[in-house]
């Protein structure tokens, strides 16, 4: 059951907030440039639209948990994007246009697709980020992946794979990074073992910035010590350096409004407002079945939110946003309680770009790799497999279809791929059940009793015709519709067309509570 009475008390809840949007910020700071760079936008952009779906597109929401910023299922929309307009200003108008489109969706109420995502879908979804991440980090882990830190699709830009990847990792270590992620998973365990949750230090202190801090400590020690093990910059953060307000201004870019002539910019902004929007819902739907209050997200007003947030980041030279489930499921592991936590994310990444980079620049991304493995093993504990799997195959079916699609795809065409297997097995749910069938025998004929449900709707069509047109010779068939609320039109026709062509075959038809309507007859 959901619950949409829970009150946020964001004072009292600011001992888990600020903790966990500190954890927020550590894993999205290199998911915004890597996703940046693989877009080919510029390195800043990503933080630009970190930023503001931190300070504000948190407020507009009406999630608690979901964090939005930049995403890696929008990197080839960008690329292309970017592509086809020509120049980056030009696709910072599509953005805002994008952001004009979500808007106008919120109000016409589009956000109710999100509801129809199957449970097991949206499970497998979650499931399937978690083997992903576990997957794609693994080489980070080791120092030995030159990918963009966040790369979530199955055949990368290298010409590699996920598998080949981790098989390419294991002959190129890099032995300073593995230490330190071997120490950061060491202790990111620890961390969660219930001896030291009753410790009340231990708890208001994020295991992750232990390890952030530790891990630029260890590094340092490399350096003048073991110059050998000291880590590579490819493979520690690099966040462009603001020195002065100007070097700030230099960074940002702005909208070209001079193409608003331009044809191919509108195709751009509605792929963007479709493609985000779509990954919003899918995004809050699964941070809604994490939620241990499960307060449920309003969907329009999250496509509003998401717009404003859009239209703001295009204007300041952003690229696209979308609630994002990484950094959600992130914010939740973490122990967040309210908006207040994305909120801090936000503040954060604007901090870090303002004054933190020096520093910032040091942490070795074996350490946030090490962080993303937990999170990744949260969200596809064996428990979640093993429960679907109790539920029956119409749930464990999709469910396994979903998370292997994803796996080998990317995230949108994987979900639709298992939304498609959802449906099948939804379809075929309605088609068993729309009556009661009872037969009796009676002297010479058989007494058939066919009572339609309480909702009987064109998707109980195929089902109820089958049945009809199998009914026994000379024999006695009742079709009651007393309990039935509502009874489809094409449901209604098959009726009435086995009731006018039964006796053809001998049948004699009683049809009690069911109204008669014309049938198409070209005689």
């Amino acid at each position: 059951m959901k619950n949409t009475d829970f009150k946020p008390n964001y004072l009292a809840s600011l001992g888990k907030d600020m903790p966990a949007g500190l954890v927020v910020f550590l894993v999205a700071l290199p998911l915004c440039l890597g996703i940046s760079l693989a877009s080919g936008a510029p390195l800043f952009a990503g933080i630009v639209t970190g930023v503001v779906g931190g300070i504000v597109v948190s407020w507009l929401s009406g999630s608690h948990l979901s964090v939005s910023g930049p995403a890696a299922g929008l990197t080839v929309i960008v690329l292309n994007g970017i592509e086809t307009l020509q120049t980056y200003e030009a696709f910072l108008l599509a953005v805002v246009l994008a952001g004009v489109l979500q808007v106008a969706l919120g109000f016409l109420k589009a956000g109710v697709i999100g509801l129809y995502f199957p449970s097991s879908v949206i499970k497998g979804m979650l499931a399937a980020i978690g083997l992903i991440l576990i997957l794609k980090q693994i080489p980070h882990f080791m120092g030995a992946d030159d990918d963009f830190f966040g790369e979530m699709n199955f055949f990368q830009l290298d010409g590699r794979n996920t598998f080949t990847e981790i098989s390419h990792a294991f002959g190129v270590i890099e032995v300073g990074a593995l230490i330190i992620g071997l120490l950061s998973l060491a202790i990111l365990i620890l961390w969660d073992m219930p001896f030291m949750k009753r410790i009340k230090l231990f708890k208001l202190i994020p295991g992750a910035l232990i390890v952030v801090v530790g891990s630029v400590g260890i590094n340092y020690l490399f350096i003048n010590f073991f110059p050998e093990l000291a880590i590579a910059g490819t493979h520690l953060v690099n966040l462009p350096e603001i020195t002065s307000a100007a070097a700030l201004g230099n960074e940002l870019r702005f909208p070209d409004f001079g193409q608003f002539t331009n044809p191919s910019l509108y195709v751009v902004a509605f792929t963007i407002a479709i493609i985000a929007s779509l990954e919003t819902l899918l995004s809050v739907e699964a941070v809604d079945k994490l939620d241990p209050h499960k307060r449920r997200t309003p969907n329009n007003r999250e496509l509003k939110a998401q717009g404003v947030g859009n239209i703001i980041a295009g204007l300041l030279g952003g690229i696209p946003m979308t609630a994002v489930i990484v950094r959600s499921s992130a914010n939740i592991a973490a122990g967040g309680k309210t908006r207040m936590s994305a909120f801090i994310h936000g503040v954060f990444l604007l901090l870090a770009v303002l004054f933190l980079a020096g520093f910032l620049n040091q942490i070795p991304l074996s350490a946030l790799a090490a962080v993303l493995l937990v999170i990744g093993y949260k969200l596809t504990k064996p428990t979640l497999f093993k429960g679907q799997f109790k539920l029956g195959h119409e749930q464990f079916i999709p469910f396994v279809v979903t998370v292997l699609a994803i796996l080998f795809t990317d995230l949108l065409v994987g979900i639709l791929i298992g939304l498609a297997v959802g449906v099948f097995f939804i379809l075929k749910a309605n088609y068993k059940s729309p009556y009661f069938f009872h037969k009796e025998q009676q002297r010479d004929k058989d007494l058939i009793r066919i009572k339609l449900s309480e909702h009987v709707s064109f998707l109980n069509k195929a089902s109820i015709v089958l049945t009809l047109e199998h009914m026994p010779a000379n024999s006695h068939v009742i079709i009651d519709g007393e309990n039935s609320e509502y009874i489809d039109y094409d449901v209604l026709e098959a009726i009435q067309a086995f009731k006018d062509t039964a006796h053809e075959r001998g049948i004699f038809v009683e049809v009690l509570n069911v109204k008669e309507v014309p049938v198409l007859d070209m005689h």
